[in-house]
């Protein structure tokens, strides 16, 4: 699925990264608990998370995922953005609620990803 029409199944505003609208993704982690992601997210990847702080977008980068959508109308500040912009990050936020975020993106074709070990 490209990022693009992540963004129009969830009404998504982009923030930063336009450029990787076009990109390809396959698994997603919906998540507010960091060292969840970095147990379950897949490389590049989509982190879906209600939480708005550095440690996010550090999470993200450490993990290879290069696109995070903050849900429930979560807008990170300035800091957040400049920081994504620095390591070319894809930032979305959308109104609806993680639950039905990851239902939509799931229902649509998005596997969620599995523990590493596992995989």
């Amino acid at each position: 699925m490209k990022l693009n029409q992540v963004q129009r199944l969830l009404s998504a505003a982009v923030l930063t990264g336009e450029n990787h609208l076009e990109d390809e993704v396959h698994t997603a982690c919906g998540c507010d608990l960091m060292s969840d992601v970095l147990r379950f997210a897949k490389e590049d990847g989509i982190m879906l998370t209600g939480l708005v702080n550095k440690q996010v977008i550090n999470t993200a980068d450490m993990a290879n995922m290069h696109s995070i959508i903050f849900v429930r109308g979560k807008k990170p500040g300035q800091e957040l953005i400049d920081l994504a912009k620095d390591i070319d990050m894809l930032i979305m936020t959308t109104k609806t609620p993680m639950f039905e975020s990851c239902g939509i993106l799931y229902a649509n074709g998005l596997k969620g990803a599995k523990p590493k070990n596992e995989l």
